[in-house]
């Protein structure tokens, strides 16, 4: 878990920051939005778990981000970042 130092969970903070940052690195490849795969593995199964991206423990260097993913990771860089890409 994504603990801060009083204790509160920030897993889903966490993995917002993770899928904006996915979104940052991301690149479409035969109409395929991916990314690369070197962020927090905890993290990243969350994402895969909720569909929003392909299983990350795999050969491959990058996973598929879902449409829904793709969306969602420029909703959330927008937020966080303030539209850096």
């Amino acid at each position: 878990m994504a603990k801060d130092t009083d204790g509160v969970d920030r897993a889903d903070e966490l993995d917002e920051v993770v899928l904006a940052l996915l979104y940052l690195n991301s690149f479409v490849d035969h109409g395929i939005t991916r990314a690369w795969k070197s962020l927090n593995w905890d993290s990243l199964d969350r994402l895969h778990a909720r569909g929003l991206i392909s299983e990350p423990r795999s050969k491959a260097k990058s996973v598929v981000l879902s449409e829904e993913g793709a969306r969602r990771a420029a909703e959330l860089c927008e937020k966080h970042f303030g539209g850096a890409a």
